[in-house]
């Protein structure tokens, strides 16, 4: 092990994430030099192991703080802890975060190492694989390195089930140093693109369409320097610069990856990814489990949905404020019985951006848009069983349109504390004899996915210009929250 690393109090959050940064590279560059040797043949006579950087504080008062704010104090005294993992990724977060800390109880911050191991695999830079030494060391490598340990990376603390021993220290954070790092290298592979690139404005979509649409604008835009944005990424990590047309680093991969991520990217990281998130419940939660460690400030759904009503036409808009849950992928993460609120702020971006861009305000805005219950399901073919069970549930909920990805995405964000909304399109109404047919599909998406696309662009860029107290809720604070957002 590395010499230990003594305890050191700080009043200014620059010098404390400056010193998490230090610890952090230290301690995995030991780790990195270490596994090197073993791969040279070198034998370790005792286990290798370094350990993450911690950062505590402990308040001894009840004393009222400023509670506006849904996060960034805590409401009980307390020592608090968290480890930390990529301090150069998450610099300005915990810049953040520990400056609202030391405003709100008026108390130091300490940094030191923490009792849990750096796994081996996440010591290393982005796009090294262990394997590649494992055949050269004389013996498996989790006898002398620590490995990834699934039984201690979960989501107790988000979920709210962490239950504190008497005098031990509570959480700090929602995730874990572990859990953190399980994400990051999990987007690396599903999206094809560093985790460095991604925005806190994030848009999901179930078609390709979308990110047709959504790379020709980025490029557009990219080309000519507008907007603030700085540049645009696309898989692969190709960066194209703002003012050129070309990208000027990265590769092509061989292969798309199964949910490919854009980012649009300004300076403040408050620019828009788009990823496309296929079809279906399970890929919509496994995508923001692992986008959710990032603490993005907002996400919305942009897709197409099943029409319900005989009212409705295809091409008209969906604006979500209420969920019919039956994706059943997060049932044992958060009941059913719990609501998922719709939240004012987004919903009102939502309805501005398509007053903005349809040119319909007031009462002419119900020609085009109906503010309703979605459902979500996770039978992509459910108009095939018999059809009076479900339409008389969806009858009964009020719902309007049916997908399988929306109401998957509001909840996990309701869990993860991420503000959330839902911007449908109705491309076919199978209970009235409207199916989405390939030839009516082609006019309808040259005619729609533009505008729609047009439309989360701006609810994003208006969220974007709201300061962080308004637009994060306290609506979806639990009874004991962490203290960073």
């Amino acid at each position: 092990m590395p010499p230990a690393q003594e305890t050191q109090s700080f009043t200014n959050a620059k010098d404390a994430v400056a010193a998490l940064q230090a610890l952090y590279e230290r301690n995995t560059a030991f780790l990195r030099a270490r596994f090197e040797a073993v791969t040279r043949g070198e034998e370790q006579s005792t286990r290798v192991r370094a350990f993450y950087p911690m950062l505590e504080f402990e308040t001894d008062s009840y004393s009222n703080v400023d509670s506006r704010l849904a996060y960034g104090h805590v409401v009980a005294p307390g020592r608090y802890i968290g480890t930390i993992t990529r301090p150069d990724l998450f610099d300005n977060y915990l810049e953040t975060q520990i400056a609202l800390i030391m405003r709100n109880h008026n108390v130091p911050v300490k940094v030191g190492e923490s009792d849990t191991p750096i796994p081996l695999h996440f010591a290393f830079l982005e796009g090294t694989y262990v394997e590649q030494g494992d055949a050269n060391a004389s013996k498996p490598l989790r006898d002398t390195f620590d490995v990834p340990d699934l039984n201690t990376t979960n989501d107790e603390i988000v979920n709210g089930d962490f239950e504190p021993q008497p005098g031990h220290p509570l959480p700090l954070a929602p995730f874990t140093a572990q859990r953190v790092d399980y994400s990051l290298h999990r987007l690396s592979h599903y999206t094809a693109t560093s985790p460095s690139h991604f925005q806190n404005f994030v848009l999901f979509t179930n078609y390709q369409f979308y990110m047709d649409e959504f790379c020709q604008y980025a490029r557009d835009i990219i080309a000519k320097g507008e907007g603030g944005y700085t540049a645009f990424v696309e898989p692969g990590n190709l960066v194209t610069q703002a003012g050129d047309k070309e990208p000027v680093s990265g590769v092509n991969p061989a292969r798309m990856p199964q949910m490919p991520a854009y980012h649009l990217k300004k300076a403040d990281n408050s620019g828009i990814t788009m990823v496309n998130i296929g079809v279906g419940p399970s890929n919509a939660k496994t995508i923001t489990d692992h986008i959710a460690v990032l603490r993005p400030h907002a996400w919305l759904m942009l897709g197409h949905c099943a029409g319900l009503r005989n009212s409705q036409a295809l091409g008209d808009y969906v604006l979500a404020h209420a969920y019919v849950r039956e994706d059943n992928v997060l049932n044992e993460d958060i009941p059913l019985s719990v609501p998922v609120p719709p939240l004012a702020e987004v919903q009102v971006a939502l309805e501005q951006a398509v007053e903005e861009v349809t040119g319909y305000t007031g009462y002419e805005l119900k020609r085009i848009m109906r503010t309703g219950t979605v459902a979500t399901i996770d039978n992509r073919n459910w108009e095939l069983r018999d059809q009076r069970g479900p339409v008389r549930r969806l009858s009964q909920s009020r719902a309007i349109a049916l997908d399988m990805e929306s109401a998957t995405i509001a909840a996990n964000g309701f869990r993860f504390r991420v503000p959330y909304g839902t911007l449908l399109c109705v491309s076919d109404k199978p209970l009235h004899g409207e199916l989405k047919l390939p030839g009516m599909a082609t006019d309808f998406y040259k005619r729609q996915v533009a505008q729609h696309l047009i439309i989360g662009i701006r609810a994003m860029e208006k969220l974007a210009q709201m300061p962080p107290e308004r637009l994060h809720s306290r609506k979806l604070r639990s009874f004991n929250e962490t203290a960073f957002q």
